[in-house]
């Protein structure tokens, strides 16, 4: 008490003195003993390379020409946090130091994930509330929450507005990429309106739906142009010029397949081939069925592309890599997509979905997810490089988080898929039943499987459902095939309802800040591209 009151004393001594020689003092006198540490320093450097930012960043509506959303279908923040991780330790690093693309990015804030009707949300109500700013029902897709899921009467008149569909409006250029099938929820809700996130293909709809005249999700990705442009009066949309994904199995008739691949035919059992209808619709149009077609293709000439590399899901980036999957990756399709948007000098909106960490995560693989957050992010530096920071936003966000956890006290640089080891230890911590365990691990879901180098996740499903604790003694946990050990048997891991990480970079990026609703990332966007207006002026004109 006696030192806080002669501190106290001093200070008020101090506030007597001329304000120059109280600064001068300051500044020939005081120096920082940790300012030549390395933490501080970089620290320091941040904050100053931010303040430039803050200083210089494009306030103005409409300031951003392009803007390009990223989500991490199912990224929560630990799995952002041990993705960067591995991705460090495959470079030789502790791996803690290291920064994923979009770490580096200047603006930053959380989003809550909660559906109108859910504590823990899907990826269609999340995605909805992402693209249009309008939070909806679990399972509502381009739909409000007026409406109840599967209720084919009641959805005319509660579509939203995507920022798609805007973008549209404005004479943008528009695309979608993603590792899931086109047709799946955080795709579809860029340009979809359904009740049902499965509806996705005739098949899969009911009958009483089909004879209300509720139309499937793939039959409305093929006649967007003609839909958006039936919708406003004046509209001059020219339809998406880039889709790239999967899910071809939902475009073909059940009786023939265009499939090169497989063997499957189609979904639809209303015998239309919608790939044909699309090249009708797009002759200049080019499109891809497999990779060969990627890697022949002129994307400076075409006008439309329309890539579909799998009957379902694309697979996931560690099986495409070590099996030798004729797909291409995210980042790949990535780099072609803005080559073919940004020839509008008008500007490009693009969506990109990493859309398997989410079903890694369901599997309860750990390793799929962390290796497709790492591709995540290598799309993201790949969009940084073919674009400038004066012009084009770009927004990276997850639409939910999962039951995903790291723990433990590990030590420092301990092989984050690995047991944990504690600091000064070599060997593994063990538990109160004398087993050891590992890093990461789930809240629920199936449960431990050890398939050794096995690359595809979705293998898990063929086996049983593994309730409480493995002996992990003797296990390599690194190994991709190592499925982590659950709290909760269940058929699946489910979503998490925690907040996610919005990460932004460019016009208008400075608006991502704090704790907000997840609608804020159309409002954001919506700013930086001044679309509402630039649509409401093309409407006019």
């Amino acid at each position: 008490m006696k030192n806080l009151l002669i501190l106290a004393l001093a200070l008020l001594a101090g506030c007597d003195m001329p304000n120059n020689h109280q600064s001068n003092e300051l500044d020939s006198s005081l120096t920082l003993v940790n300012e030549n540490n390395h933490w501080f320093k970089a620290a320091a450097q941040k904050v100053e390379k931010n303040r430039l930012i803050a200083e210089t960043i494009k306030n103005h509506k409409g300031a951003a020409k392009n803007i390009i959303l990223f989500v991490g279908d199912g990224m929560s923040l630990t799995t952002v946090t041990a993705s960067r991780i591995f991705e460090g330790q495959q470079q030789g690093l502790l791996g803690e130091e290291n920064n994923l693309s979009f770490d580096d990015f200047p603006f930053s804030g959380l989003a809550k994930t909660y559906a109108v009707d859910t504590q823990v949300p899907d990826s269609a109500s999340t995605m909805t509330a992402i693209i249009s700013g309008v939070k909806t029902n679990k399972g509502l897709v381009g739909i409000d929450e007026s409406v109840v899921r599967g209720d084919c009467g009641n959805q005319v008149g509660n579509e939203v507005v995507s920022a798609l569909d805007l973008a549209e409006l404005a004479g943008l250029s528009t695309g979608i990429v993603t590792t899931t099938r086109v047709t799946h929820a955080t795709p579809a809700a860029t340009y979809a309106k359904s009740p049902d996130r499965d509806w996705e293909d005739p098949s899969e709809m009911p009958k009483q739906a089909i004879e209300l005249g509720c139309v499937d999700i793939a039959t409305q990705l093929i006649q967007y142009q003609a839909n958006i442009n039936t919708r406003y009066a004046g509209a001059k949309s020219d339809g998406i010029e880039v889709v790239m994904g999967g899910g071809r199995r939902h475009f073909l008739p059940e009786k023939s397949s265009a499939d090169t691949e497989n063997t499957l035919k189609g979904n639809r059992p209303d015998g239309r081939n919608l790939i044909s209808e699309w090249k009708a619709l797009y002759p200049k149009g080019l499109f891809l069925n497999n990779r060969a077609d990627f890697d022949s293709a002129d994307f400076d000439r075409a006008q439309k592309i329309f890539g579909l590399f799998n009957k379902s899901h694309m697979r996931f980036d560690a099986d495409r890599k070590t099996k030798k999957i004729k797909e291409p990756s995210l980042s790949e399709m990535t780099d072609k997509a803005i080559q073919v948007l940004a020839k509008n000098p008008k500007g490009f909106f693009l969506m990109v979905e990493a859309g398997r960490i989410d079903h890694a995560h369901h599997a309860g693989n750990a390793y799929n997810a962390l290796s497709d957050t790492v591709e995540f992010s290598n799309a993201v530096e790949v969009a940084l490089n073919k674009t400038s920071t004066e012009d084009t936003l770009i927004i990276v966000t997850a639409d939910h988080g999962h039951v995903f956890t790291m723990a433990g006290y590990p030590k420092r640089g301990n092989p984050i898929l690995g047991k944990v080891i504690s600091m000064g230890e070599t060997k593994p911590k063990l538990a109160l039943d004398n087993l050891p365990y590992t890093t990461l691990g789930y809240a629920n879901g199936r449960g431990h499987r050890h398939l050794g180098l096995e690359t595809n996740a979705d293998e898990c499903y063929d086996g049983p459902i593994f309730a409480g604790r493995a002996n992990l003694i003797g296990k390599d946990t690194t190994q991709s095939g190592f499925f982590q050990e659950s709290l909760i048997p269940l058929q699946s891991e489910t979503h998490s309802g925690e907040d996610v990480a919005i990460y932004a970079s460019g016009p208008g990026a400075h608006l991502i800040s704090g704790s907000n609703e997840q609608t804020i990332v159309f409002h954001a966007i919506n700013h930086a591209g001044g679309l509402l207006s630039r649509a409401s002026k093309a409407l006019k004109n």
